[in-house]
């Protein structure tokens, strides 16, 4: 079972108090490698999640797969909004960015299953040149209406 984010509320963190409000969702410890930043962070009735790769939570990368990847990014997206007590049906806004201009039909129809219908978010895709990890075919991050 992968480890849950660690979660930290400004004010328990020695922040400011106008900053009280913020919470902030560390990367899960499970092995998967991430850079310095906070998966999510919460302020007031929005989350905003950052641009989330296709690790496995094992570490491992379906390299080359797309379809592969974007299920691993699907999955990470539904523990990070589990853990901030929420789902995919409350994502308001996506960046999707593509490295493969080939990829755009495909992360389309996976992307449609991916959201119930009734709630497709706003959404930019670009293809990019390249993301920080050379094998990710995909990024997704997002902001969310909480409650």
């Amino acid at each position: 079972m992968a480890s849950r984010p660690a979660r930290c509320r400004a004010s328990s963190c020695g922040a400011a108090p106008e900053v009280a409000d913020i919470e902030r969702f560390a990367p899960p410890t499970d092995g998967r490698p991430f850079p310095p930043l906070s998966v999510a962070v919460r302020h007031g009735r929005t989350l905003y999640v950052s641009g989330i790769g296709p690790y496995a939570p094992d570490g491992s990368l379906a390299v080359g797969d797309f379809a592969a990847q974007f299920a691993e990014v699907i999955k990470s997206l539904h523990a990070i909004l589990a853990e901030a007590g929420t789902d995919m049906s409350a994502i308001i806004k996506t960046n999707v960015l593509l490295t493969r201009a080939e990829d755009v039909r495909e992360m389309n129809r996976l992307y449609a299953a991916a959201f119930p219908p009734a709630h497709l978010p706003a959404r930019t895709t670009c293809v990019v040149a390249a993301l920080p990890v050379p094998e990710f075919l995909l990024e997704i991050e997002c902001v969310v209406a909480l409650g």
